[in-house]
């Protein structure tokens, strides 16, 4: 995080997000190192999925590959605000993304608008498909503090090989776009991160991506490791350097690096909604199989205390190794990222 977006996000900071925050780390670590559930606060942090629909059929996606067993559809006003009216007073971090295109939803400029009223750090993830130069002024218009753009490949058949349907050129002139709409509304925000998946079929291209970095003008670069599903029995995506893969190859089988600790700081302090109202606890239960219940039918802070919540994290605490969003986690590992940052 560059000084520019630090300050950014102290600067919406209050007194009560901040004795929050110190609950919430102080009823983590008591549980962490007592291993009994302890669990005080309010999310501090939150991830709310405008939609599960996507103009890309990315392999490892389940957006993409269109294997979804829950429904697909969009995040209304109605779910939305509710959500925020409630946690607003304690949310230092909000995260526009869980599954599917951002800039789909039609409402996406006007909740970011709303959160960013409510002094809530406000971020997303995009393929930039949709950054034509209207919707990048209404993006930094709409006071989004932060912005991942993926892109992971700097030729077309680099890039299109993982990001099916999509196009490359479309994502640079989307920078373009963005970069120029800062510059023409004189604002520092939101910071652009250029987010680069390492394959196997792409680490060659690293290098050129740091250059390419700085001559569009993005604030930072990274370097992230794959995720990948079934891959116990491999993957050619998988980086067969050791450096940039998230598994390891063990007696024939594929094993993820992570030790698998049992305690997980993202279950005391965030949680994520989807479209519908349903509250998981991790952005890993990508199909919201570990439901906690619904923002439509109680309030989050009902849903972020109950029994079935509070079951969960003593469960984590007593053997993560066997819930099975776990499994494909890099929480408590070291994660592979490179990057820069242009001031």
């Amino acid at each position: 995080m560059n000084f520019r977006i630090l300050y950014a996000y102290l600067r919406k900071l209050t007194a009560r997000k901040i004795i929050n925050s110190l609950v919430l780390y102080l009823s983590y670590f008591r549980s962490k190192w007592s291993k009994k559930n302890y669990h005080r606060g309010m999310p501090m942090s939150l991830s709310i999925e405008p939609t599960t629909s996507c103009n890309l059929r990315c392999p490892q996606c389940p957006s993409g590959l269109r294997s979804f067993s829950r429904d697909t559809g969009m995040l209304q006003k109605e779910v939305y605000e509710k959500v925020i009216d409630e946690l607003h007073p304690y949310l230092s971090f909000l995260t526009f993304y869980f599954q599917g295109e951002p800039y789909l939803n039609p409402l996406f400029f006007n909740m970011v608008e709303y959160a960013s009223k409510k002094n809530i750090f406000t971020h997303t993830s995009t393929n930039a498909h949709y950054l034509n130069e209207k919707n990048s002024l209404l993006t930094v218009q709409s006071g989004l503090d932060q912005i991942i753009i993926s892109i992971d490949g700097f030729s077309e058949e680099t890039y299109t090989k993982y990001r099916i349907g999509g196009s490359l050129e479309k994502v640079l002139q989307g920078t373009k776009n963005l970069v120029e709409a800062k510059k023409k509304l004189r604002s520092d925000s939101p910071n652009i991160i250029w987010q680069f998946i390492a394959f196997d079929h792409n680490l060659h291209e690293i290098p050129f991506a740091k250059k390419v970095a700085k001559e569009y003008d993005v604030n930072q670069l990274k370097i992230k490791t794959a995720q990948i599903y079934n891959f116990e029995e491999g993957n050619e995506l998988i980086p067969k350097n050791n450096k940039w893969a998230r598994y390891r190859k063990v007696g024939g089988k594929y094993e993820i690096k992570n030790k698998l600790l049992n305690h997980c700081w993202r279950m005391w302090q965030s949680a994520v909604i989807t479209w519908d109202g349903i509250m998981v606890p991790c952005c890993f239960d990508k199909d919201a199989k570990y439901q906690m219940g619904n923002v439509l039918e109680n309030k989050v802070k009902e849903i972020w205390q109950n029994g079935q919540y509070q079951s969960f994290r003593k469960l984590i605490l007593k053997s993560r190794k066997n819930i099975d969003i776990c499994k494909n986690c890099t929480e408590g590992t070291k994660i592979w990222m490179n990057g820069l940052t242009q001031q």
